[in-house]
């Protein structure tokens, strides 16, 4: 905080028997900052961000008065910066604490002290992407796979316990605790943060940045923020600011009141699709409307939490009653609530039922009384579907995957069974989306209960799974009575983080497997999470559907995608007598019961007292200690990463690209789970090759997931997915290409090291949407390891373009009109990009001449994505840890 203060902005308020001080919107407004006051609730936030973090260089008075200027038809170009207060990171991230380790290695090596390499803003990593379903259907599931967890992990966790005493702000929720994001709204959020400074106490908004791209969830409860990329996430680490320019915000008003078969899955399934029809990429969206009125903080969350979907950067609520409730019974203190409510209306940041409605760039309106039960897939999240299409829907899937839908009833060895096509084999409720919110969570065990009391079960093929978001909903079960009729179904709880939406859904039973893949059978699953990209649920699951977590256990009653399950029977009751969906599903008045009787604070409070300590699992395992760490040198989980070597303090020359040959052409809509290694190792891959050269079987493998920090492993996983469809092998699935001149096939692994050895530079062509979904900073990483100088797309989803700067790889952007299609590219090009050398500009047009086979020359004129200032600063740098490094030596001069 080093405010310059240019709009005599400092006001100061009690509560609590304290003194705050804050920099008021409305003062700054009369003193000359523009009109600060009627802007929307989440650019108040920002505003009040760049007030406070005021100091004439990243953050001026002129950017403060841009903001000022915003209007619903007047667009402001303008690059600003944003300081976020805290950063949220998931182990599945931790290689950027390796990089932060790394960085003290090399900056000891060029004469800088080590120790002043630290998080400078307060850092939350949460153990919760290594939790694997490999157990399942029995009471003792979770503690087998918390045991095979710590056997497969011990040595990343022994590096966490360790980077927790070496850096400074860097605090460690070990695992089994839950997903970050749910950990996150129920007790790290603090909605209005106290800051100290200079003996003065301030209050300001509770602002964010999340290495992962559901970190808008807590825009629920009114906290800004959005997930990052661990490279953007590791310069707000280092007290760099985040550029972007002022965005758009497109308001979503919610009217009416929902009806009783619908969930706020299904609000939140609709307005993905909404949303992302309408155009929300790069845009804020902040929800309004009478329908706000009666919409939970929970029921907000699960909004938010799919902004990545609808494509937008924040989905955020403004501050009212119904935040305040939520904090009451999550068991935070009278005194937090107090400072909350008093700060946002002392600030104007405020909502209720009288309260003026801002402008917004854009309104959608979406009437909640109109939203029916619905589902998303086969593989997109914004492919919802009612659920009486869901047949149609895997019956096109079929026809598209094999030329027929015929059915193609298969025999199951030692069972007493058999499969078909459209079979669901996982029945997952998983992933933070939904199991923050009571709602669905308590209408899936009532559903469960009404099941068994009409004598119906899973059917045998279907894998269920529970993985609660934390460990209080596990308590709520409990007192509800209701963790045993889940169980009795199969849906006992196999662990708390992210299991089966991010691919972590364990095996299938092996003669499941070997019926599937013998006879090319298209089965699915149905979880209720909010990824469902191809290949990324489970190798054998082709069709995967997002649900609410009643119908997750609806669906495992059914067992199959081919039936109407608004009108077909899920099973007999006792008596022969056919049972529908309707018959069994609980009413919104019943689950609101359950909610009211079993819910307190003091189960949050009990839980989240003692979550540093971790179990004794965690409490035992070993680590070293002191402020540099002993890289293994035997270790295939934990590497020294390789971006700091031979780095110098002055800049790099960076080269024009000459002769470059295309390594990847990609479709719409590629996403970082295509290009970024995620889920299991498979032992035909580059990266399982490596491993087994190293003597490790493949039963050791763990997953990509958990292998982040060896470099050697992700490189060679980058764009392995096995359902990524590279154009220029036609419509060959996985991760192979054809080097050129010769057109031989191979993995993408081998080409780019064969052209590296030969001194040739690399590119992808991509699309519209290029590197949308999950905020992975390996997409952008595996992309600069193997070689590639730049990606030429139609479109870049915004965090993936980030990181590819984090990484030094120049985006470049096809004219409006002109893509590898219209260019007929067929991946036997060589590309020319000059300019580069002699240095770039923000927005830049860029000449590309590209060379076909034949000899003949086209030209096409590209645009640099290098948007702003300071991602230009990265670029330069070769990097945005390389930017950092290289400042941390100029302020320690």
């Amino acid at each position: 905080m080093a405010s310059l203060n240019s709009f005599d902005a400092k006001r100061t308020f009690n509560v609590n028997g304290k003194e705050y001080t804050y920099f008021s919107l409305a003062a700054a407004s009369e003193n000359g900052a523009g009109d600060l006051t009627n802007l929307p609730y989440s650019l108040k936030v920002l505003a009040e961000n760049m007030l406070r973090n005021e100091n004439g260089v990243a953050i001026t008075a002129d950017d403060i008065k841009a903001l000022g200027s915003w209007t619903k038809t007047t667009k402001v170009d303008r690059e600003i910066n944003f300081f976020p207060i805290r950063v949220l990171m998931p182990d599945i991230n931790m290689g950027l604490l390796c990089e932060l380790t790394a960085m003290r290695d090399a900056i000891a090596g060029l004469g800088g002290d080590p120790s002043t390499i630290n998080p400078l803003i307060p850092v939350d990593v949460v153990v919760d992407h290594s939790v694997i379903a490999d157990f399942h259907g029995t009471g003792d599931a979770l503690q087998k796979n918390v045991a095979m967890e710590y056997e497969r992990n011990g040595e990343r966790y022994s590096f966490l316990k360790w980077a927790a005493q070496a850096f400074k702000n860097v605090r460690i929720v070990p695992p089994g605790s839950g997903i970050l994001h749910q950990v996150n709204i129920e007790y790290i959020a603090s909605v209005v943060a106290e800051l100290e400074q200079d003996g003065t106490l301030y209050a300001a908004p509770d602002s964010l940045l999340g290495m992962d791209s559901h970190t808008t969830m807590v825009n629920g409860i009114g906290v800004f923020g959005w997930g990052v990329g661990g490279l953007e996430g590791g310069t707000a680490m280092l007290g760099q600011p985040v550029s972007m320019l002022i965005p758009e915000v497109v308001g979503c008003r919610l009217t009416g009141e929902l009806g009783p078969a619908a969930t706020p899955t299904d609000i939140a399934l609709t307005a993905t699709q909404m949303l992302r029809d309408h155009g929300v990429v790069q845009k804020f969206v902040e929800y309004c409307g009478p329908g706000l009125d009666s919409m939970s903080a929970t029921n907000r969350a699960t909004l938010g939490n799919m902004s990545p979907e609808y494509g937008a950067t924040m989905g955020f609520s403004p501050i009212d009653e119904n935040t305040l409730s939520y904090l009451r019974i999550s068991g935070r203190s009278d005194a937090r609530v107090a400072l909350v409510e008093t700060y946002a209306k002392e600030q104007g940041l405020w909502r209720d039922a009288t309260a003026k409605e801002p402008v917004f760039t854009d309104i959608v309106e979406i009437d909640l009384s109109k939203i029916e039960p619905c589902v998303a897939g086969p593989s997109r999240p914004n492919q919802k579907m009612p659920l009486s299409h869901v047949p149609e829907s895997f019956s096109e899937t079929v026809k598209d995957m094999t030329g027929s839908a015929a059915s193609k009833e298969v025999a199951v060895a030692g069972k007493d069974f058999s499969l078909d096509h459209g079979k669901i084999m996982i029945a997952a409720i998983t992933s933070c989306t939904n199991t923050s919110n009571p709602t669905v969570m308590m209408a899936a065990g009532l559903l469960a209960r009404n099941a068994r009391a009409k004598g119906l079960d899973r059917k045998p093929w279907v894998k269920a799974s529970l993985a609660p978001g934390s460990q209080v909903a596990a308590d709520y079960f409990e007192a509800a009575g209701l963790q045993g009729d889940l169980d009795a179904l199969g849906f006992n709880i196999v662990g708390f983080g992210c299991v089966t939406c991010m691919g972590n859904s364990g095996p299938l039973e092996a003669p499941l497997v070997d019926a599937i893949e013998d006879n090319g059978l298209i089965v699915g699953a149905v979880l209720s999470g909010n990824r469902n990209f191809e290949g990324r649920v489970h190798p054998q699951c082709r069709a995967n559907y997002l649900a609410s977590p009643p119908l997750v256990v609806a669906y495992a009653l059914a067992g199959s995608l081919d039936i109407n399950i608004t009108t077909d029977s899920l099973g007999d009751d006792k008596d022969g007598n056919p049972v529908y969906l309707k018959d069994i599903w609980p009413s919104p008045q019943e689950v609101q019961k359950v909610i009211d009787d079993v819910i307190t604070p003091e189960m949050f409070r009990n839980r989240y007292e003692v979550i540093h300590d971790g179990t004794a699992e965690w409490q035992a395992l070993e680590a070293d200690s002191g402020i540099e760490f002993n890289w293994p040198s035997d270790s295939e989980y934990i590497k020294r990463p390789p971006l700091f070597e031979g780095m110098e303090v002055a800049l790099p020359k960076v080269d024009d690209i000459n002769g470059a040959r295309c390594l990847i052409m990609a479709g719409d809509m590629t996403t970082t789970d295509h290009i970024s290694p995620i889920s299991v190792i498979s032992k035909d891959q580059s990266a399982g090759q490596y491993l087994m050269d190293k003597g490790i079987e493949q039963k050791d493998f763990n997953t990509f997931g958990a292998r982040r920090t060896n470099h050697e492993v992700m490189v060679r996983g980058t764009f392995g997915n096995i359902r990524f469809r590279n154009e220029i092998m036609g419509g060959r699935e996985g991760g192979y290409t054809r080097h050129w001149p010769d057109g031989e096939e191979m993995s993408v692994f081998d080409a780019a090291m064969k052209y590296k050895a030969d001194g040739v530079p690399l590119v992808v062509v991509g699309a519209q949407a290029y590197g949308t979904g999950s905020s992975r900073d390996w997409a952008a990483k595996g992309t600069m390891l193997l070689g590639i100088r730049a990606v030429i797309a139609e479109t870049f989803e915004r965090i993936h373009r980030s990181n590819l700067i984090g990484m030094g790889v120049l985006p470049l952007q096809f004219p409006d009109a002109i893509n590898r299609k219209t260019l007929q590219l067929d991946g036997t090009e060589t590309f020319d990009i000059p300019g580069i050398a002699g240095g770039l500009s923000p927005k830049q047009e860029i000449t590309c001449t590209i060379t076909r086979k034949d000899g003949s020359i086209e030209e096409v004129v590209l645009i640099c994505r290098l948007d702003t200032e300071v991602e230009l600063e990265y670029f330069n740098n070769g990097g945005m840890l390389q930017f950092c490094l290289r400042q941390a030596l100029v302020e320690a001069a």
